[in-house]
């Protein structure tokens, strides 16, 4: 592996690509209106407190938006759920059409099938390069969903499913 190499934008998405990832949704009411996105950046991050994290592209339009929101959903989206983080990603006026979700008192959104949903707040955010990292703190937790589904994969720019390991 040569050093000092160039490090093109292109080649390391392509190289990024390589590591698969789940799909979550981060969604809340905004001023009365569900609002969201699909990130494939989520990772758990501490027990005491309870944190976990999603990054966020410093582009993002929705972003501005949902860190008004008292609180956030976020639900760890299952392998049938391609068609809905496609959906997640596209117009912003459509994005909930036809899905059905819940929201807590706090106006936290999630997707009501998903794997697992948690009841969040921006706990901080990190600027890193041309992402914020944001640390949510988690107030509710919901898991059980159809564990036999499996995650939704993201992996080289598209989705999958995992298959069992024998």
């Amino acid at each position: 592996m040569k050093t000092n190499q160039d490090l093109d934008p292109v080649r390391l998405r392509q190289a990024f690509g390589d590591f698969p990832s789940g799909v979550v949704a981060v969604a809340a009411l905004v001023d009365g209106i569900s609002v969201g996105l699909a990130a494939s950046s989520f990772t758990s991050v501490s027990l005491d407190p309870p944190l976990v994290s999603v990054s966020i592209a410093n582009t993002s339009k929705t972003w501005p938006d949902l860190r008004r929101a008292d609180h956030l959903g976020v639900t760890v989206l299952a392998a049938h759920h391609g068609e809905l983080c496609r959906q997640l990603a596209g117009a912003v006026g459509q994005r909930f059409d036809g899905v059905t979700v819940d929201v807590t008192e706090n106006g936290a959104v999630t997707i009501g099938d998903g794997l697992a949903r948690f009841d969040c707040t921006i706990h901080r955010e990190v600027e890193a390069g041309d992402h914020t990292i944001v640390l949510l703190r988690l107030h509710a937790v919901q898991h059980g969903a159809d564990a036999a589904a499996g995650p939704l994969v993201f992996h080289r720019s598209g989705f999958g499913r995992l298959s069992p390991y024998r």
